[in-house]
C-alpha cells in the first residue's frame, strides 16, 4: 500500500517541479543561419512573460536593453515604439516559405537577408552579433515599401 502512495507523491512532485522549473539556458547558435532558422520556427509562447520582447532569446543584449528601456518608458495600456512584429514585418500573419540568405560575416558581425511571404513577399535584413559564444540579432530592417524601417532607427526616433 505504501509503494503506490509513494509513487503517486513522487509523480506529483515531479509534475510540480516541471511547472516551476527555471527556463532552460538560452540556446547558443553557432552560425547565423542556425539562429535565423530557429527564430522563424520559434513558438513565442515559450518566451518568459516579463521578457522585453517575444524574441528576447534571439536578441542581443543591446537590442533587449532597447526593448526594455522602451517598455519602461511606455505608459501602461499604450503600445511601445515597436507596435508590430518585426520578425514578420507586420501586425498579423505569419512568415511562410522562409529563405535565409548567405551571411556576410566580418569578425563578430554578420549581415543576412531573409525572404518570406506574409500575405505578400517580404525581404528583411538582419544585423547579427556574436556574443556569449553564439550569434544574436542586433537589428532588423525592411528597406522596401512606402515606410522603410529598422528597429534601431525606430528606437532612435522615439527619443
Amino acid at each position: 500500500m505504501r509503494l503506490p502512495a509513494l509513487a503517486l507523491i513522487l509523480s506529483a512532485l515531479s509534475a510540480l517541479s516541471a511547472l516551476t522549473a527555471p527556463p532552460a539556458a538560452a540556446q547558443t547558435y553557432k552560425s547565423p543561419e542556425a539562429l535565423l532558422q530557429a527564430l522563424y520556427s520559434y513558438d513565442t509562447s515559450q518566451t518568459a512573460e516579463n521578457a522585453p520582447s517575444l524574441y528576447s532569446p534571439f536578441f542581443s543584449d543591446q537590442l533587449n536593453a532597447r526593448f526594455q528601456d522602451d517598455a519602461d518608458n511606455t505608459q501602461a495600456g499604450d503600445s511601445g515604439t515597436i507596435d508590430f512584429d518585426p520578425v514578420i514585418s507586420g501586425q498579423d500573419g505569419e512568415a511562410t516559405d522562409v529563405e535565409v540568405g548567405q551571411p556576410i560575416v566580418i569578425d563578430d558581425t554578420a549581415e543576412v537577408e531573409v525572404t518570406f511571404t506574409n500575405f505578400e513577399p517580404v525581404t528583411l535584413y538582419y544585423t547579427l552579433v556574436k556574443e556569449h559564444g553564439g550569434w544574436k540579432v542586433d537589428d532588423i530592417a525592411n528597406q522596401q515599401g512606402e515606410y522603410p524601417w529598422s528597429l534601431s532607427a525606430l528606437f532612435d526616433g522615439a527619443r
